[in-house]
């Protein structure tokens, strides 16, 4: 499939700081695309964003990508709030 017929979706997460961004990408990052050969995902952080960049071969698999990706973030910044550094001051 040439490049040119990829779907691309990218999403700008903003994060309290740059060490929450970069927790949360290390923590997603782990855990590979199920479908290698038809999602392609990059995740950055560019000051205190995560940034997902995500080229899939179908329309299908960039919303089912996108939720679980946002699926994921969710899951990280609950846990962040509930466990990260400003937890003990609450």
């Amino acid at each position: 499939m040439s490049e040119t017929s990829w779907h691309t979706v990218t999403i700008r997460v903003p994060f309290a700081n740059t060490k929450h961004a970069t927790i949360a990408m290390q923590a997603i990052d782990v855990d590979p695309e199920l479908q290698r050969d038809a999602v392609k995902r990059t995740l950055t952080v560019d000051g205190n964003d995560l940034v997902a960049s995500f080229a899939t071969s179908t329309v299908r698999l960039a919303r089912l990508t996108t939720n679980g990706f946002l699926e994921n973030v969710d899951l990280v910044a609950r846990t962040i709030g509930e466990f990260g550094e400003d937890s003990e001051r609450k």
